[in-house]
């Protein structure tokens, strides 16, 4: 295997245990995010009529569950099995087409999380435990 396969495995190896944090992190806040939304807390803000909107106690639940989960497999991404990988890019894919819906309540949140998880998509699909 040449050099530059090799360092790009590591780098990919790297950020896939970054992203691992990255999923616990987010699914944790996903879940408070939930909650907070479960218990009409002051802090969401229902805005503008949106072509995708919901109540906001159904997105809250939508965010508990979804963060319950994710965090779940990225604990289990730590140890590199292939049913973990999978399902991270899977997640994260359900996490930015969810957070692309949740855009009118916090913008700047949402884009930032779909960006996070396109990163976590990336390091997943590059990274081949075998190889390092």
């Amino acid at each position: 295997m040449s050099d530059e396969s090799l360092v790009k495995q590591g780098v990919a190896k790297g950020t896939s245990m970054g992203g691992a944090v990255l999923l616990v992190t987010v699914g944790v806040l996903e879940f408070f995010q939930g909650i907070s939304a479960i218990a009409k807390d002051d802090v969401i803000v229902v805005g503008i009529e949106y072509t995708y909107q919901f109540d906001v106690t159904t997105w809250g639940w939508i965010h508990l569950v979804l963060g319950v989960i994710v965090a779940a497999v990225g604990v289990a991404l730590f140890t590199g099995a292939t049913w973990a990988r999978v399902g991270a890019m899977v997640l994260c894919a359900l996490s930015i087409f969810v957070n692309f819906l949740w855009l009118p309540y916090y913008p700047v949140w949402a884009i930032t999380i779909i960006a996070l998880n396109a990163v976590v998509i990336w390091a997943v699909a590059t990274w081949n435990p075998e190889v390092i």
